[in-house]
């Protein structure tokens, strides 16, 4: 019964919070034309933006593409070094063009293609999630971020931002960690607000519950917070 309790209280919470962010930054609906519809190709760039800012793994996901304008079964053919000098922008290229590479061929051996697109006839978002997984360099991150922009299905993604704003607020325990955070989150929003909740705490993390010195005066959920009840109530 507590442990019942316990979810209704932090679901309520989960509500709150995206009500109050929702307000703070706007709506935030999800539109699948804003994202990449190949499936595979939003799978390396993913992979690309491990580690390195959105802007230096854009750019060398585009210069992949104009490098090999033929199509991923060139890039998996080609040289590494030929591939790793694409990416050269993005960071960690030569770590990266192996992994992008082995990622390519190994898609192929298994389904006959250099191509993902087959996992929009699959409903379940967990055996989406977990299939990805099954590829070498992809971490529940990756996959639950090609299942849920990508593909438009009901995961949340835990990046740092997402874990340290849920962690503050007290979405989650101070001790759980990114990889358990995606289930745990999951289970306190509705399914149609999965992708709004998400954006918003990447947003809230970015612009005011930086990792040091957050802007908690102002805050829009500094009054359902514990680490803004901590700061401010201790005493």
């Amino acid at each position: 019964m507590l442990v019942s309790t316990i979810s209704d209280v932090l679901e309520g919470k989960a509500l709150r919070v995206e009500e109050l962010l929702s307000e703070y930054y706007g709506p935030r609906p999800y539109r699948q034309d804003a994202y990449d519809q190949d499936i595979l190709g939003a799978l390396i760039a993913t992979v690309l933006s491990q580690h390195t800012s959105d802007l230096n793994s854009g750019r060398a996901y585009r210069n992949l593409q104009e490098t090999f304008p033929e199509g991923w079964e060139s890039v998996a053919k080609a040289s590494q070094v030929k591939v790793a000098d694409a990416l050269r922008s993005g960071g960690l290229a030569d770590v990266k063009a192996a992994r992008i590479q082995r990622l390519i061929k190994d898609v192929t051996s298994r389904t006959g293609a250099a191509s993902l697109d087959f996992l929009r006839s699959w409903n379940d978002e967990r055996e989406i999630v977990n299939y990805l997984r099954t590829y070498h360099g992809v971490g529940p991150k990756t996959a639950a971020c090609v299942t849920m922009f990508n593909l438009g299905k009901p995961v949340i993604p835990v990046d740092t931002h997402v874990h340290r704003v849920a962690s503050r607020i007290g979405l989650i325990g101070a001790k759980v960690s990114a990889d358990q955070a995606h289930d745990d989150l999951l289970k306190l929003v509705p399914r149609e607000s999965a992708y709004s909740f998400h954006v918003h705490l990447i947003e809230h993390g970015r612009s005011l519950c930086h990792a040091r010195k957050p802007q908690c005066e102002g805050c829009p959920v500094g009054a359902i917070c514990n680490y803004y009840s901590a700061k401010y109530y201790a005493d």
